[in-house]
C-alpha cells in the first residue's frame, strides 16, 4: 500500500507513468491496472493530501485474477484439516492423490499453498510470549548445553562434554561449569556448586525439561523415579520449589536460554586443545572479569551490580552441608540382597522378589520395602557382599565350607557333639562328609544341648554316622533310653536262661559216658 501511495504522489507532482514505474520497480501491467482502479474511484487527481491505505485498498478489487487462483482451491477444506492436523505438504499430496482420482495437482502447488495457509494462520493466544519479571532472589534457571570434545585432564583423551548453567532470573548473573556427564551425582554436585557460588539459594528453580537427559528423567510420568526423588532431597535441604518449565518452551526459560547462547559463544574458540580444568579456569574468570560486568541487553544494567542488590533475597545456605543421597529403585534379588553400586547389600529373605528403594548418603546405605526402613549398612567394605545376621535363613550357614567352623560349633554343643564331628572328618573313605557334618550339627544346635549330647554319645556307642539316623533316634526317643552298666550283674534271671553250673554238668556227665 505504500508503494500505492508513492504512486499517487508521484503522478500528481508530474512524474511521467513511465518513470514512476521504473522508480517503483513495478510492473507496466500493475501500475495500469492500479491507475484504472484508482481514476474510477476518483483519487487519482488531486491536492497535496494523499489518500489513505484504507481508501487505495477499497478501491481494488478483492478477487484474485485467474492465474493467481491455485489449481489446489477445490480442495482446500481437506488440504485445511490435514495442515492443522499436523501433516506435511509432501505426505498431503500423496493423501490427495491417493483419496481424490481426479487430483493432478503437483507437490509444489500443494507446497505453495500450504505455506499459504500457514503464513494466514488465525493467531491464538497461546503463541503470545508474555514478558515475565522477577523479583531479586525469586527464581533461577537452569539448562545443560553440549560444548564437544574435550580432553579429559586425568587420562588425556578427547571425550562428550556439556556445561551446566544456572542464571538468576532478576540480575541475570550465572554461574557455569563444564563436565563429562549429565547423571544424577553431577546434576546435584552442580547445584551445590551453583548455591555456593551465589552464596544463597533462589526461592524457586526452574529447570530445562527438553535439552538434558538427567532432568527429562527426573520429571517423567512417574511420579517415583529415581531422579526426581533425589532432586526433592536436595530442595528440601535447601528450601527451594521445583518449578520445571514445559516440553518445547524455549520462551518460558529465555533467560538460560540467552546466556547459553552467549556462554557457547565463548567456548566455541577455547574447546581446541582445552581440558576440562582450563576451560572451568577461563570459564570463571571470564565470567567474574567480563560476562558478569557488561550491560545486558535487556535489563541495560551491570548483572553484577543488580545481583549486589538480589544477594539479600536469596534463602541462605543453611547450617549444615549438603550430604549428597542417592536413591536407586531395585528388586530384592534371590539371594536376598540388592544391587548397588557394584555391590550386594542383604534384606530380610522375607522381602525376596519385592521392590525395594535404596538411599545412599557418603558412608551408609538405608534399604526401604514398602516404604519401611529393613536394613542400614556400610557403604564400603572388602567384600562385595555386605549380609547382616538374621536377613538369611538359617541354611545360609552351610555356605561356609571351612570344617573348623563347623568343629567350633559343635564344641559349642558339647565334648560328644565334638567327637562324633571330629569322628566324621577322620574316616578316610575317599569322599567328603562335610554335608553330612552341616545337616547334623544345624540338626543338633535345634535341640536342648543335653538331649544333643545323649544323641552324639549313643551315636558314638552303635557307630551310627548318617543324619536320618541321628534324626530317628530323637524321633523314638532313643537318646533317653539309659543304657545298663558292663560290670552290674543281673537281679532275676530271665526265664529262658540256664545256670553255667547246668551246662557244665550236662557237659561233663556226656562226656564221661562217652569215654
Amino acid at each position: 500500500m505504500d508503494r500505492l501511495v508513492e504512486m499517487v504522489r508521484l503522478h500528481r507532482i508530474g512524474i511521467p507513468d513511465r518513470t514512476a514505474t521504473r522508480m517503483l520497480k513495478m510492473g507496466p501491467n500493475t501500475h495500469r491496472h492500479a491507475r484504472e482502479c484508482f481514476r474510477q474511484a476518483g483519487i487519482w487527481d488531486g491536492g497535496p493530501e494523499l489518500p489513505t491505505y484504507e481508501m487505495l485498498r477499497a478501491t481494488l478489487p478483492q478477487n484474485l485474477p485467474p492465474q493467481q487462483i491455485s489449481n489446489v482451491e477445490p480442495w482446500k477444506d481437506s488440504i485445511r484439516t490435514m495442515v492443522y492436523g499436523g501433516l506435511e505438504a509432501k505426505v498431503i499430496h500423496s493423501r490427495l492423490r491417493l483419496d481424490f482420482p481426479d487430483f493432478s495437482a503437483s507437490y509444489y502447488s500443494v507446497k505453495r499453498f500450504v505455506a499459504a495457509l500457514l503464513r494466514d494462520a488465525i493467531t491464538t493466544q497461546d503463541q503470545v510470549v508474555i514478558p515475565v519479571e522477577t523479583g531479586p532472589g525469586e527464581v533461577a534457571q537452569v539448562d545443560f548445553a553440549y560444548v564437544g570434545l574435550v580432553i579429559d585432564p586425568a587420562d588425556g583423551v578427547k571425550k562428550k562434554a556439556w556445561f551446566f548453567l544456572m542464571t538468576l532470573g532478576y540480575s541475570r548473573h550465572f554461574y557455569a561449569r563444564v563436565v563429562f556427564d549429565q547423571t544424577v551425582p553431577t546434576w546435584l554436585d552442580l547445584h551445590v556448586r551453583a548455591f555456593t557460588f551465589f552464596g544463597g539459594v533462589p526461592k524457586v528453580v526452574v529447570p530445562d525439561n527438553l535439552k538434558s537427559a538427567v532432568i527429562r528423567t527426573s520429571f517423567g510420568l512417574d511420579p517415583d523415579l529415581e531422579a526426581q526423588r533425589n532432586y526433592r532431597e536436595l530442595a528440601r535441604h535447601y528450601g527451594f520449589l521445583i518449578d520445571p518449565a514445559p516440553p518445547r518452551s524455549p520462551e518460558k526459560k529465555g533467560k538460560v536460554e540467552r546466556n547459553v547462547a552467549y556462554v557457547e559463544s565463548f567456548l566455541a574458540s577455547r574447546t581446541e586443545d582445552a581440558n576440562r580444568d582450563e576451560l572451568n579456569r577461563d570459564l570463571e574468570r571470564w565470567n567474574k572479569e567480563i560476562a558478569s560486568l557488561r550491560i545486558h541487553g535487556t535489563t541495560t544494567r551491570v548483572p553484577m551490580e543488580m545481583f549486589g542488590e538480589e544477594k539479600s533475597f536469596l534463602l541462605p545456605l543453611g547450617p549444615k552441608p549438603y550430604l549428597q543421597c542417592l536413591w536407586r529403585h531395585t528388586q530384592v534379588q534371590p539371594n536376598a540382597h540388592a544391587f548397588f553400586e557394584r555391590r550386594y547389600y542383604s534384606v530380610p529373605w522375607k522381602s525376596l522378589g519385592k521392590e525395594v528403594w535404596i538411599r545412599a548418603i557418603p558412608d551408609r546405605v538405608f534399604l526401604y520395602v514398602e516404604d519401611q526402613l529393613v536394613a542400614e549398612h556400610a557403604r564400603y567394605g572388602d567384600s562385595i557382599y555386605s549380609t547382616l545376621p538374621g536377613h538369611l535363613p538359617e541354611r545360609a550357614a552351610l555356605a561356609h565350607r571351612d570344617p573348623k567352623v563347623w568343629q567350633e560349633r559343635a564344641s559349642k554343643i558339647g565334648g560328644a557333639t565334638r567327637s562324633w564331628v571330629d569322628l566324621q572328618f577322620e574316616t578316610q573313605d575317599g569322599v567328603s562328609h562335610l554335608s553330612r557334618v552341616q545337616g547334623a550339627v544345624l540338626f543338633l544346635e535345634s535341640l536342648p544341648k543335653d538331649r544333643a549330647e545323649a544323641v552324639c554319645q549313643r551315636a558314638l556307642a552303635y557307630g551310627l554316622n548318617r543324619v536320618a539316623e541321628l534324626k530317628s533316634m530323637v524321633l523314638h526317643r532313643l537318646d533317653q533310653i539309659v543304657e545298663p552298666s558292663e560290670t552290674a550283674a543281673p537281679t532275676r534271671l530271665p526265664k529262658f536262661a540256664r545256670r553255667i553250673g547246668d551246662l557244665t554238668r550236662g557237659h561233663q556227665e556226656g562226656a564221661n559216658g562217652w569215654n
